[in-house]
């Protein structure tokens, strides 16, 4: 980019580094005992079709940047027969799935205490991508799904547990683009297949305290449905269970699969309960296709509106797909954070998490996500009823415009281009410390977030000579690399500023490093969600 980290910075470069096991590693050892067993032929099968369906992925997006962009597919059975699926006793209420990283126990135990219908533990997006993490993440749930994972409450000097409840505990494993190095000698295996033979190996149904089901991140087309189906049969077989054992929902959030949403479904219909517009992931994908296209240069991150045409459309044809298949539709997270330190961020928190979730309740979701206990019962009480799978729309469109160009919406501001930046060294050094999800400025940041910031910096220099971002005098500011540079500068200066003065040398290193990593992933184009 510019001169600034065109020197030294960059002889250091932070390149990804894939999720390995520890050097001294060994599997037949280190893994539970007969795990590797059960795990090998499952590798041999899925591993390889993990890969093509990845380089598939590749291509679609590469076709998008040429200028064919992803459309509906011709009619078929699945989208003109009346197939239906018939949703379990326990799964009927789901207004609210209260989600959060898995590995951290105290986090895990208050959520399943909130009262939340549904408690999403996450391996992916809001847990840092480390071993240490995942396989933490993996002991935690399975000592949750038996009802016996507590933590040490330091305020009120006691041991706290999960309390008795029906919650039902969905686990999100990492996506299919991930691979997981260090457990098979000379091999790399599909990070989801590893996370979720690792859980299914260790549970044992009569053990189980809560209902367990799978939340199924990042597919990007209907074909990726039939890998999961097939990897959900083959760990049921494995483990003598009746193959339709294994539930799910699956997360909207790519561009693509929006408009494969009811093939999909169709695909994963012995599994599948619902779909869940995952709309921060959703909005990175959606800039990742368009970003050839001058007219989708977005406004601030926090001045797009929930209801933006792009989402309104989604949100509302969403519910269509599943009610006419027997199936919930669940909506997306409100990033800002209530804190009950700050009264008037946790009003306007909680406000804006209940004009959201009302939104979401009047376009006929069934239920929404959230992340904080002091959300659930706000969020429960905008949706009349355990679900509303009776209601259906008047006169919706089924193929809606899913791009709507965003005219006339949100601001284009100097100051968004800092805040963004900002907020991926800040993200980033969370990273660092072993953290996927951080909270700064008041919201929630994760690794969806973090995405929608790099891909706006790169539209924002790449449109810069047709698109206007205003500095604070009103005069438009044209976002070169060298400017990006230089705010990169700026921002991490300020970071280190303002620390507390007894900040040591490797505390302020992990900024600098955090600033090096974030910018260059910019520079190099890297939008996938690592």
């Amino acid at each position: 980019m510019g001169k600034a980290i065109a020197t030294a910075a960059l002889k250091e470069k932070h390149t990804f580094k894939m999720n390995t096991a520890p050097p001294k590693f060994d599997p037949r050892r280190d893994l539970p005992n007969g795990f590797l067993d059960f795990l090998l032929p499952l590798h041999q099968e899925f591993t390889p079709r993990q890969r093509a369906l990845v380089a598939r992925r590749e291509e679609v997006l590469a076709a998008a940047h040429r200028g064919r962009l992803p459309d509906y597919l011709p009619g078929s059975p699945a989208t003109t027969t009346g197939w239906r699926i018939e949703l379990p006793d326990w799964c009927q209420d789901q207004r609210n799935q209260m989600t959060g990283p898995a590995d951290e126990a105290d986090l895990v135990v208050k959520m399943l205490n909130s009262g939340a219908p549904g408690v999403m533990l996450d391996l992916e997006d809001s847990l840092a991508n480390t071993w240490e993490s995942v396989t933490r993440g993996v002991e935690n749930l399975l000592a949750a799904l038996r009802g016996e994972l507590s933590y040490y409450d330091q305020k009120r000097q006691k041991e706290v547990s999960i309390q008795p409840s029906k919650t039902v505990i969905w686990v999100r494993p990492r996506g299919l683009h991930l691979h997981q190095a260090g457990v098979l000698k000379d091999a790399v295996l599909a990070a989801p297949l590893f996370d979720l033979a690792m859980i299914v190996y260790q549970v044992e149904a009569a053990a189980l305290k809560h209902p367990f089901s799978v939340y199924i991140p990042k597919s990007e087309s209907a074909e990726e449905a039939l890998w999961w189906r097939d990897l959900f049969q083959a760990l049921a077989q494995a483990k003598g269970w009746s193959k339709d054992t294994i539930k799910c929902m699956a997360l909207v959030e790519s561009h693509p699969l929006a408009y494969q949403m009811e093939e999909f479904a169709n695909n994963l219909r012995d599994h599948l309960l619902g779909l869940n517009l995952g709309r921060w992931d959703y909005l990175a994908s959606l800039i990742e296709f368009t970003l050839a296209n001058p007219e989708w240069v977005l406004p601030d991150r926090n001045t797009i509106p929930h209801n933006v045409a792009f989402y309104q459309n989604l949100r509302e044809i969403i519910p269509e797909v599943c009610h006419q298949h027997g199936m919930l539709a669940i909506g997306g997270m409100t990033a800002l954070y209530p804190n009950r330190q700050d009264p008037d961020l946790n009003a306007r928190a909680l406000k804006l998490l209940e004009e959201d979730k009302r939104n979401e309740a009047r376009s006929l979701m069934d239920g929404a996500w959230t992340g904080h206990p002091d959300q659930n019962q706000i969020a429960v009480d905008q949706f009349p009823r355990p679900n509303q799978l009776h209601q259906r729309p008047k006169n919706i469109n089924p193929q809606p415009d899913l791009r709507p160009v965003p005219q006339g919406v949100g601001r284009k501001r100097l100051a968004g281009t800092r805040a963004a930046i900002r907020t991926a060294i800040r993200y980033r050094n969370g990273v660092l410390n072993g953290k996927g999800a951080s909270l700064l400025d008041g919201y929630m940041e994760d690794l969806a977030t973090d995405r929608i910031y790099r891909l706006m910096l790169a539209q924002r220099m790449r449109h810069r000579d047709t698109t206007e971002i205003l500095a604070e005098n009103g005069h438009p500011v044209k976002h070169t690399p060298e400017l990006i540079t230089r705010l990169y500068d700026e921002e991490l200066d300020r970071i280190l500023r303002e620390l507390p003065g007894d900040a040591d040398d490797p505390l302020r290193e992990k900024f600098r490093q955090a600033r090096r990593w974030s910018e260059e992933m910019v520079e190099r184009g890297e939008f996938t969600p690592v």
